[in-house]
């Protein structure tokens, strides 16, 4: 094959060479830790984070989390779960508790560039919700992601479930070109009203439910991991933990992979 052919054939395979772009894949844990007390009753963050380090996770939604609280021996959580993992943390102070503060937490291997944490709807003085929006820094590319890191209202009355998934959607609809990822405890089952308003901008990472409390014997999913836009994103493997100990809730990890763009 002489010079001419081989330049025309390398003219011809260089633009495939050059758009082969792989996904960029991630590994998700959402999980309530319950301010790092067992069943057992034992505060022990370190058996929180041997749960967490098991899956090696890339990112965290962690709720029920003290700072400086008297009940936990006034340590910082988020700081020390971050120092215990070697992640790099951001938390979202919802409630002021014993000297300290109450609320949720994201911890991340990647930088992350931007974070706010918005208070959600609180119906009838119940306890204050919150969701932590945090822009992440995606590893050897120009993309970032958008996580949002929450946990919703108990009660048996849906109201403001119901608001706050509004609240949330209304937040991400800002970014309708960004990649989304939702995580947290929902308090709600798949089922719900609550989880059908979600679904009207998120998908579900498990569409068959997935189990995650009580936790010896977990019989219903409220703990989720969601993401937008759905065809952005492929779920490789959705998974709940089988520490039944550590925590009064199972944790729940997903294995998704960002698409590269079809342009």
């Amino acid at each position: 094959m002489n010079m001419r052919v081989l330049s025309f054939f390398a003219i011809i395979l260089l633009p495939a060479v050059v758009q082969a772009v792989d996904p960029i894949r991630l590994r998700l844990l959402s999980y309530n830790i319950h301010h790092g007390e067992g069943i057992d009753r034992k505060l022990d963050l370190e058996r929180i984070t041997t749960v967490i380090l098991s899956v090696k996770p890339d990112l965290v939604a962690l709720q029920e989390v003290d700072q400086s609280a008297e009940r936990t021996g006034s340590v910082d959580q988020p700081a020390e779960l971050a120092r215990l993992t070697k992640m790099n943390v951001v938390f979202g102070a919802n409630i002021e508790l014993q000297g300290g503060h109450y609320g949720n937490a994201v911890l991340s291997r990647f930088p992350i560039t931007r974070h706010e944490n918005h208070h959600l709807p609180n119906i009838d003085g119940s306890e204050q919700r919150g969701v932590i929006e945090t822009e992440i820094k995606l590893p050897e590319s120009n993309q970032s992601v958008l996580l949002l890191a929450t946990h919703l209202d108990f009660r048996a009355d849906e109201r403001e479930r119901l608001a706050s998934a509004k609240v949330i959607n209304e937040l991400v609809a800002k970014y309708p070109e960004q990649h989304s990822l939702l995580a947290g405890d929902l308090n709600a089952t798949p089922e719900s009203n609550t989880l059908q308003q979600f679904e009207l901008m998120w998908t579900r990472a498990n569409e068959t439910p997935m189990a995650t409390v009580p936790v010896n014997q977990p019989t219903a999913q409220i703990d989720f991991i969601l993401y937008r836009p759905a065809d952005r994103w492929k779920v490789v493997e959705v998974k709940v933990l089988d520490e039944a100990v550590a925590s009064d809730h199972r944790a729940i990890l997903a294995v998704i992979e960002l698409l590269p763009n079809k342009e």
